[in-house]
């Protein structure tokens, strides 16, 4: 059975995921399901993202609220995409 996942990256303290995380549940995806990482968007190296990776199956589906929360690199974007796109099907 395919699931469905959110991923919310925030890169400061002060920054507030509470808007994403009601997004994503409105969406139906359930709060246990909502990854959230308080980290710059400069790497990927990151716990939470990289524990997803590895949970994620073929056909599950995840949500990211814009390409920015994904990364800010465009060839770690690709990179990643790639990944999700490829990888995970």
């Amino acid at each position: 059975m395919s699931k469905i996942y959110g991923y919310i990256r925030v890169s400061s303290n002060d920054q507030n995921a509470e808007r994403q995380i009601q997004e994503f549940m409105q969406l139906g995806i359930a709060r246990e399901n909502i990854v959230i990482e308080k980290i710059t968007g400069k790497t990927f190296k990151r716990k939470k993202y990289n524990q997803l990776l590895k949970i994620l199956k073929s056909g599950d589906t995840l949500y990211i609220q814009s390409i920015t929360r994904l990364g800010r690199d465009y060839d770690g974007i690709l990179e990643q995409w790639n990944k999700l796109t490829k990888e995970k099907r």
